[in-house]
């Protein structure tokens, strides 16, 4: 029975002293870097290589197919037959319009020719200078109108236009006028009802 227990206790400290060595191993391992060294040794160290990407090479397009000259096609002219149609006289309107016809034109008026009364004859001033113009020496031209009938008789008295600054050179341009001969006007050859001219006395003393 002694026995027994002595080999227990042996054994006991046999396992007891291979887990105090395990630990001691351990810690030894982990001390010595010994835990590295297996993991480097488990899993190797990855290498990691740099792959160029290989571009493809832009090549030149292929040169275009020849082009083949085609003869012209020559298409015939087709057979065209026009007919033309004649003319034929007629008497029928053939132009038909929707416009208004414009009336003629009235007929050109016709002009009649027609001139002024004339003076046929006339007296010479001198013979109506007033004696007391001349003594006061006036000097001047009147502008007298006249008026006739279709005989040439003076129409009422004559009349001053443009006097010549003196009444008694007027006056005697008027009496100058009266007593001269007259011509009546014509409208298409024949004489006027009333027909005038004007004209000029002129007074100086020579």
């Amino acid at each position: 029975m002694a026995v027994y227990v002595q080999q227990n206790q042996s054994r006991r400290m046999a396992v007891f002293a291979v887990i105090v060595g395990f630990h001691l191993l351990l810690v030894y391992g982990l001390v010595s870097g010994l835990a590295r060294k297996v993991v480097e040794v488990v899993a190797p160290p990855l290498v990691t290589d740099i792959i160029e990407e290989i571009k493809p090479e832009d090549k030149p397009p292929p040169p275009p197919p020849p082009q083949m000259e085609r003869p012209p096609v020559q298409v015939p002219p087709p057979d065209v037959v026009i007919d033309i149609p004649m003319e034929s006289s007629t008497t029928a309107i053939s132009n038909v319009t929707d416009k208004a016809v414009a009336p003629p034109a009235p007929p050109a008026p016709v002009v009649v020719a027609s001139s002024p009364a004339k003076i046929g004859r006339m007296p010479s001033s001198e013979d109506y200078y007033p004696a007391a113009s001349k003594r006061a020496e006036e000097q001047g031209s009147t502008t007298v109108k006249v008026c006739v009938d279709p005989k040439g008789k003076i129409i009422g008295n004559p009349t001053v236009v443009t006097s010549s600054g003196f009444e008694r050179l007027d006056e005697g341009a008027v009496k100058l006028a009266r007593a001269g001969r007259y011509q009546p006007g014509t409208t298409g050859g024949q004489p006027q009802a009333e027909s005038c001219v004007s004209f000029r006395v002129k007074f100086e003393i020579k």
